[in-house]
């Protein structure tokens, strides 16, 4: 396979960065390869900063028809494995009065990292545990999870404002009994993404926070005064350009005002996903990509 060079060089960097990536317990993390050929960038039309802008090549005729046996609702069998099934279960937690309903992939006890899947207005914990939608970009999530010693959450958020944010901690607040070394990354869909930023700025959820990923969601408004910027966590914005919900711009805007503030050292990124729209960010982002290079800044 002949790699462009500028994406031959994106390669090194992230083979080398993962290298080296260390728990907060000491134990090298690095997310082993699964299905790279189908679900890494089909190609990458512009790079700025450094690198930490990339535009990407993103076509509805090769990246939803070719790629799915029903569009947008089945994808093909050979983006799909099943091993995670085995360790997949619905987890339900109390505290006081509040209920918290999440499905859990992987060995909780001790896991080596965290991701935890905030769904957007309209969703629940099904969302992101779905093995055939979005390209099946969930099943190869929880398929890296389980192969590389880590746990996934899709919790059930019932708003985003303080008791969402409540649920979101309770959740957490289990990771510090069951997995207190692992660093958890918190992913947001769309409207979830009030959780992402909110989450950065609560006592109890930002310690533990090793990188925020924000997929077709709001800009961070005020994250710079934000517990989670002062610990430097990574943050990663993916996002289509023709997305009618929440324009790339202002997201764009937001990151470019975190690497001018920060003469270009703060650790964030923006995949944008040329011609995509709303729901392209979950479909196209590269798990392994992010969470490697999350996980080497978090160590």
């Amino acid at each position: 396979m002949i790699l462009r060079p500028i994406l031959f060089v994106l390669v090194v960097f992230i083979a080398t960065v993962s290298a080296v990536t260390l728990s907060q317990s000491g134990e090298l993390i690095e997310l082993q390869p699964y299905k790279n050929r189908l679900f890494s960038y089909p190609g990458i039309i512009e790079t700025r900063d450094g690198g930490a802008f990339v535009k990407v090549d993103y076509r509805e005729a090769r990246d939803i028809d070719r790629r799915d046996q029903v569009a947008e609702r089945r994808v093909k069998n050979n983006y799909v494995s099943f091993k995670p099934r085995g360790q997949q279960r619905p987890l339900s937690l109390t505290s006081g009065a509040m209920q918290v309903e999440a499905m859990e992939v992987g060995r909780a006890a001790d896991a080596r990292f965290v991701v935890i899947f905030i769904h957007g207005r309209g969703g629940d914990k099904r969302l992101g545990i779905n093995d055939w939608t979005f390209g099946g970009n969930f099943n190869r999530l929880k398929n890296l999870a389980v192969r590389n010693g880590g746990v996934y959450y899709t919790p059930t958020i019932p708003s985003f404002d303080a008791t969402g944010l409540e649920h979101l901690s309770v959740l957490v607040n289990h990771l510090s009994h069951v997995a207190p070394d692992a660093p958890v990354i918190l992913a947001c869909g769309s409207m979830g993404s009030l959780l992402c930023w909110a989450g950065g700025n609560d006592a109890r959820i930002a310690p533990r926070l090793g990188g925020i990923v924000v997929l077709g969601g709001s800009a961070g408004g005020s994250y710079r005064s934000s517990k989670a910027y002062q610990n430097r966590v990574p943050v990663l914005f993916a996002h289509g350009s023709n997305d009618t919900v929440y324009d790339w711009q202002d997201q764009h805007a937001f990151y470019r005002s975190i690497r001018n503030g920060s003469d270009g050292q703060y650790p964030i990124r923006f995949i944008l996903f040329n011609g995509g729209t709303h729901g392209t960010p979950i479909r196209m982002i590269d798990w392994r990509d992010t969470i490697n290079w999350m996980l080497a800044i978090a160590s």
